[in-house]
């Protein structure tokens, strides 16, 4: 036998509702001392993490603009001529090209020139030291943007859950009905979003500036490989010209008695 649906007038269904709302006020005032300290900090605005990456993104931006003149700077527009001209053996004229050049290829070309006449050998081992050397020139600072990329939506996220506890903390503070409760949430909740778009916003440009400098750091290494290889071909190819030039001795047969 299925027992008649529990009907409530409007006078017990409102002694109902206060009844609950004391409790729940019983119960928030009897929180413990961790949850309290934690609440009394998330409770606090959300505009400092706005702030945060607004600090962020200025950096970021800053970072952008000197990596961008430091590799326009640094780097060799004929490399290709260069490399042929070392394949030829024109060291002098290479030499003059590359006089008064910065980067890594420029250096590379100066000290493999200079450690030449010591042999092919020593020119490779000189390559690598001064690739070792001038390759962390060109990664300054690309670990900030990487970084910054990788978190700013994290940290633009943590703010927008800041905002939203404190705007049901507000709500619950305050005593609206119907449409003023959903106006009052929505209205908290859309402020909270804000920051998980300026995180987003800070990020997208991080990401694409770091792997722009990340590509074209690869791209100026190959470069640099390729007039290394180019200086200790044209080396091993000097040194093997002796010994293929030089006439083979044909000792006389002694006659044996």
């Amino acid at each position: 036998m299925i027992a008649p649906p529990v009907t409530l007038s409007f006078r017990e269904a409102k002694t109902l509702f206060m009844t609950m709302l004391l409790l729940a006020q019983m119960t928030n005032q009897h929180q413990g001392w961790l949850t309290t300290r934690i609440l009394s900090v998330t409770l606090s605005s959300a505009e400092w993490v706005l702030w945060l990456l607004a600090i962020l993104s200025v950096g970021s931006i800053a970072v952008m603009i000197e990596r961008a003149i430091y590799f326009s700077t640094h780097r060799l527009a004929n490399s290709e001529e260069l490399a042929l001209r070392l394949s030829r053996g024109d060291f002098e004229w290479v030499k003059q090209a590359v006089a008064d050049k910065k980067g890594m290829e420029a250096a590379v070309i100066r000290e493999a020139l200079a450690a030449a006449p010591q042999g092919a050998a020593t020119v490779e081992e000189v390559i690598a030291s001064t690739v070792a050397r001038e390759r962390p020139q060109y990664e300054r600072f690309l670990s900030f943007v990487g970084t910054l990329g990788s978190n700013a939506p994290f940290v633009g996220l943590f703010g927008t859950v800041l905002g939203i506890i404190k705007a049901f903390h507000d709500l619950g503070e305050v005593n609206v009905k119907g449409a003023a409760v959903q106006q009052t949430v929505m209205s908290g909740i859309s402020e909270a979003l804000v920051a998980t778009a300026v995180g987003l916003a800070v990020a997208i440009p991080a990401v694409v500036a770091f792997n722009l400098f990340t590509r074209a750091l690869k791209t100026i290494t190959a470069q640099t490989t390729s007039l290394g290889h180019s200086l200790v071909a044209h080396l091993k190819a000097e040194d093997d010209k002796p010994a293929a030039a030089a006439p083979h001795v044909v000792e006389p047969v002694r006659e044996v008695r």
